[in-house]
This record gives structure tokens, sequence and C-alpha cells, in this order.
């Protein structure tokens, strides 16, 4: 990928304040972080991705997800909140705290980039409607406790590389601080 790191750079700093004083004006959590999740599918990943050979198999078409599973209250699944681009009937998905990359990020409490999905033989597809081809996780914490993660994929295979990890994991601490301040926690249990 040939991208301009420093203007990326630049517009991401840029964001990473506008978004940030978004949030603090916001009514609650989800609407704190809900343009951060906006936001990202339309700034990350290389756009030239979907015109290589072998990155969309036959029927597939480049989109973007983007959203945040967080811990349940009782620790058992994960629930996503905030999300950009899933289908409708996934708004409010919950799976089990163990299933998927999803499950190995609260597991192994590390970020972690899967720059082409086929090439892991462990990925479980989350999305009902399409298998992703490449996708990032970035853990969310309230001091050494993580309570959940900031998730952006792409149906193109080597769409994000380990400087969109980077970018990802630098509104990772933006989101957290947000949805804390905003009383997310509490806010989960109303769900």
């Amino acid at each position: 990928m040939t991208r301009d790191r420093q203007r990326l750079g630049a517009e991401a700093l840029a964001q990473l304040r506008l978004l940030g004083e978004a949030g603090c004006k916001a009514a609650g959590p989800e609407e704190a972080i809900r343009p951060i999740t906006a936001f990202l599918p339309s700034f990350l990943g290389d756009r030239e991705a979907a015109t290589r050979p072998g990155a969309l198999k036959p029927g597939e078409r480049q989109f973007y997800v983007s959203g945040c599973f967080m811990v349940s209250p009782d620790g058992s699944e994960n629930w996503l909140i905030a999300e950009t681009g899933f289908p409708p009937e996934q708004h409010r998905l919950r799976i089990p705290i163990g299933l998927g990359h999803p499950g190995w990020v609260v597991a192994q409490r590390q970020r972690l980039i899967l720059a082409n999905t086929d090439r892991n033989t462990e990925f479980k597809q989350i999305l009902k409607t399409a298998r992703m081809g490449s996708a990032m996780y970035a853990p969310l914490y309230a001091g050494e406790r993580l309570f959940g993660q900031l998730i952006c994929a792409a149906q193109a295979r080597d769409t994000f590389e380990e400087y969109d990890l980077e970018v990802l994991c630098a509104f990772a601490p933006l989101v957290a601080a947000l949805y804390l301040a905003k009383g997310g926690e509490t806010w989960l249990k109303t769900l």
C-alpha cells in the first residue's frame, strides 16, 4: 500500500480532537462513540484493496463495518453497540464471550489485526450477511480491566495493515473515556 501516512496522521489527529469534543457534548454513551465508529470505516484501509486480484471472491463487494463489542454485565457475552455497516437485524448482536476473534481479544487482552482472514483457519464469520476479509480489534480498558473492544472490518482481503491498527488503537482510549464518562457501564445494564 502506498498511502501518504503523514497526511493520514494529521487527519486522524484532527478527527480525534473533533470527535472527542463532539463526544463530550453527547447525551449518552452510544451517542458519544457512534460518530467515531462511523468515521473509522470512512478513513481506515487501503481504498484500492478491492481492485487487487483475489481481494474479493465472486459475488463479494467491498464494504466496511465498525462498532464496539462490550463485555456483558455478567461477563458471559460480547454485545455489539454503536455499530456502523452491520445489517439491521444484527443491531445489539450478542455473541458468546469466547466466540471468534472478539473472544480472543477478551482472553488475550491484546489488539489484533487479521489482514487476510482467509489465512486464519480459526476466523469465525459473525456478520450474518457476509464474511469479512480483513479485520482489526482494539481493546478498551478501564484501568487494567478490559471491558470491550473497538472493531473495524472490510470485505476485501488485505484492506488493513499495521498502520491502520495503530490508528484504530489511537482512537480506542477516546472511545473508552467517552463511554465511561457518559455512564456506559450503567447504561449497558439497561439493554
